[in-house]
């Protein structure tokens, strides 16, 4: 038998607005009327005219998730259509926001059911003349038990729909004052077009305890400028594109991806630093600033027509879900270590065979310590380093004897190239330990920075010459800034 289901939407007020067509299939029906919910006030008219209905609100209560209870009511809806003709009403217009008539289309598509969709007036015509909106200005229509705050455009009129109840409210406030002032006005409209329409003003903060809500309640949220909307990233966008456009800035217009490559070392060592001194707002402000850098040259690069930003942003996703298939597909990793090992083999197949050396890849304008860790880590990967940390050290008081002998015997290149062994030798044992030459060196030279200030402000203090003490009072100095260091 084929099972068929005839869906009513009963427009969006009462009864006035049901098309006559509409009104005549429900009032010769015989037998029972299904409806999604029996709270609308259609139905209590056509219950007065004698028409009987059975309504699935008990069904929100048997399960936690809209999803589960909409799948519940399909399921019931083709049980009953095995033996009668069944129909089916829901609010409004049927394919505006129903999740039933979704699920049930696509049970049509797989032939399980033939269905027969009749209209009903949609809440939003009511909707838009209540709130004088004109959504060709941009409009979006957003259900408020399933969304995110980043899938909501600002800069549009935004209408959030089944905002049933308190909790739900609660969601949508939640998420909105991610990005909206708390009392920023925003419109609860309830039964648009009826006669028993309200449609209230109320800032932000209020939205879940300022009216009783119902399964004809909307949320209506105003266009927002674009200078409230500075944290999104579209605005940042803007402003690099209007800093390097005709009217903008000269010295951004001047500027290339050439001579920007110092400003881009410069902040990433300052946002090192601010990471050292656990500085929160410090690293906010020098993460913004390493921001500017990748957003100048993209900026270069669209202006020449090479590239965009969104070359680089789809480039990273993509390389991000290929090489997590552990996270985004079926793959089994359990430890940090297979990750590593999936992400090389991964980053191998990507390049191909086109490296003619296990060392191709390391960037030369690294910084010397970084580039040689890299470096011995690219070698490590063909078998070519020490097991044991022994020999590693045995390496370094080598290259530190070779360098001694150096400076009596050779010139200052290979003096240089003996020191260049030493440290090379040193990197080696720091990347065995598994610690960062690079980071070392900094917290050293910090470290040694703030203790010859100490030392400079004791000097002074006594009112002292700095230059007038031997090195073995300068070192009694250094001594006590030490001990304040560590607090002893």
């Amino acid at each position: 038998m084929n099972k068929q289901i005839t869906i009513i939407g009963l427009g969006a007020a009462d009864i006035d607005q049901l098309p006559l067509g509409v009104y005549r299939i429900l009032t010769k029906h015989e037998g029972t009327v299904y409806t999604r919910t029996v709270d609308h006030p259609v139905i209590e008219t056509l219950q007065e005219e004698g028409l009987k209905f059975e309504a699935f609100d008990s069904t929100y209560e048997s399960y936690d998730h809209f999803e589960d209870v909409y799948e519940a009511i399909v399921d019931r809806l083709l049980e009953l259509a095995t033996h009668e003709a069944v129909l089916y009403t829901v609010p409004g217009h049927p394919m505006l926001a129903e999740r039933t008539i979704q699920l049930l289309l696509q049970k049509q598509a797989q032939g399980e059911v033939t269905l027969n969709i009749q209209g009903g007036q949609s809440y939003l015509d009511a909707l838009f003349t209540s709130l004088k909106i004109d959504p060709i200005e941009g409009f979006q229509f957003v259900d408020a038990t399933s969304f995110t705050r980043n899938m909501i455009e600002h800069r549009q009129h935004t209408v959030f729909c089944q905002v049933y109840d308190e909790m739900i409210a609660s969601h949508v406030k939640v998420e909105l004052m991610e990005d909206l002032p708390h009392d920023f006005t925003v419109y609860i409209a309830d039964a648009a077009g009826s006669s028993q329409e309200t449609i209230k003003e109320v800032p932000l903060y209020k939205l879940d305890r300022s009216v009783e809500l119902s399964n004809l309640t909307s949320v209506y949220i105003p266009p927002v400028s674009e200078e409230k909307l500075n944290h999104k990233f579209f605005r940042l966008r803007d402003v690099i594109a209007t800093l390097r456009g005709p009217e903008g800035c000269p010295w951004d217009r001047k500027q290339t991806n050439e001579s920007l490559r110092p400003y881009l070392i410069e902040e990433a060592y300052e946002l090192l630093q601010a990471i050292e001194d656990e500085d929160d707002e410090g690293m906010i402000e020098e993460l913004g600033d390493v921001l500017l850098q990748v957003m100048l040259h993209s900026q270069i690069g669209e202006d020449e027509g090479f590239f965009t930003i969104d070359d680089v942003i789809v480039t990273l996703t993509d390389k991000m879900i290929r090489r997590h298939p552990h996270v985004f597909g079926d793959h089994q990793l359990d430890t940090a270590e297979e990750v590593v090992g999936t992400w090389d083999e991964i980053k191998q197949e990507e390049k191909g065979d086109t490296r003619k050396s296990a060392l191709d890849g390391v960037v030369k304008a690294l910084p010397g310590l970084l580039r040689a860790q890299e470096l011995q880590k690219k070698a490590k990967k063909v078998g070519f380093d020490w097991d044991d940390p022994a020999p590693m050290w045995e390496k370094v008081q080598e290259e530190i004897e070779e360098f001694k002998t150096s400076l009596t015997t050779e010139t200052e290149d290979e003096q240089e190239l003996e020191l260049g062994d030493v440290l090379f030798a040193l990197v080696n044992v720091a990347r065995y330990y598994k610690v960062n030459p690079e980071l070392a060196i900094q917290r050293t030279n910090d470290k040694f920075e703030r203790r010859f200030r100490e030392m400079e402000e004791r000097i002074s203090v006594e009112n002292i010459d700095m230059k007038s003490l031997s090195l073995e009072q300068l070192d009694q100095y250094w001594e006590k800034a030490k001990q304040k260091e560590k607090g002893e």
